[in-house]
């Protein structure tokens, strides 16, 4: 079952973030965590049901379960919502991370920067200098992404052996390409009524 706790992370952490989007739960949120952790063991087939929740997400970067984690913690009130230069950054950073990375992976490029994760000696290195331009920032959710990320990795804590998998993965570049086109409409439709305006 250790070998499962990924599993049973990523099904608490997603279902308690799109719980939390609806309004009606919030009475009830702190009930929601050990609820969904019981719902995680339920078998189903002699499988839990996070099992099953994990063969369509699979398992998904460490940094991923940081951010959900943070946005957990921001809808019980224990940690404030992180302002939105610092959300700018982290998705520029993560979104900049997928960007190399997932191009290669769907044979866009003839470079593969996968192969750098089973040696990744100069990415720490790169993104250990990242970090602390981000703590000079205040950045502390984008620090611990990549903290505990590359912490995780350390101590081989997935069954993967590469360092890109404990960083990026679909769903976080997928969160980045949305609220990243959310941030990039919300600050131009000021400016676009305003020039409307003056036609």
């Amino acid at each position: 079952m250790f070998s499962l706790w990924q599993a049973h992370l990523s099904f608490v952490l997603l279902g308690f973030v799109a719980l939390c989007a609806l309004r009606f739960t919030a009475p009830i949120r702190p009930w929601l965590l050990p609820a969904l952790v019981a719902v995680s063991f339920i078998p189903v087939n002699e499988l839990p049901l996070a099992a099953y929740v994990r063969s369509f997400t699979d398992d998904l970067a460490i940094s991923t379960l940081v951010l959900m984690a943070w946005a957990g913690m921001c809808r019980l009130g224990l940690v404030s919502p992180i302002s939105r230069q610092h959300q700018v950054q982290m998705l520029l950073l993560f979104g900049l991370l997928s960007l190399v990375l997932y191009p290669a992976t769907l044979g866009l490029t003839y470079f593969d920067p996968y192969r750098w994760g089973f040696n990744p000696r100069p990415m720490i290195a790169l993104l250990a200098a990242t970090a602390l331009l981000l703590l000079w920032l205040r950045n502390a959710l984008a620090v611990w992404m990549l903290t505990i990320g590359t912490l995780a990795f350390a101590l081989r804590l997935k069954a993967s052996e590469n360092y890109w998998d404990y960083l990026v993965d679909p769903l976080l570049t997928g969160y980045c390409l949305i609220a990243g086109a959310g941030l990039l409409i919300s600050s131009a439709w000021p400016l676009l009524m305003n020039w409307h305006r003056g036609q």
